[in-house]
């Protein structure tokens, strides 16, 4: 499984919400493969989920995998919560 993590300049919020994604991942015991990018190179990138902040996942929509919009890239339970949602319907398919 890979995850992608997307902001506009793919640097430091990208890197900081993969650290978190890899931490509740930990947690709950999943390997996956966490990367991070900007949005222009995340169009050629293929990944089973696609996380990124609200104002830039309507453009991450049409890339084929699933999508987490975080309200807030600070907000670790949101990210958990949303995060376990996605690899449930990810087992589920």
């Amino acid at each position: 499984m890979k995850i992608l993590v997307c902001c506009g300049s793919g640097l430091g919020s990208s890197f900081m919400i993969q650290m978190n994604i890899e931490k509740v991942l930990k947690e709950l015991n999943i390997e996956a493969e966490v990367d991070h990018s900007d949005l222009s190179s995340a169009m050629g990138m293929k990944s089973d989920i696609y996380v990124g902040t609200r104002d830039i996942a309507e453009q991450l929509t049409n890339l084929g995998g699933q999508l987490i919009s975080l309200n807030s890239m600070l907000d670790k339970k949101e990210l958990a919560e949303k995060l376990s949602a996605a690899l449930a319907r990810l087992e589920n398919k």
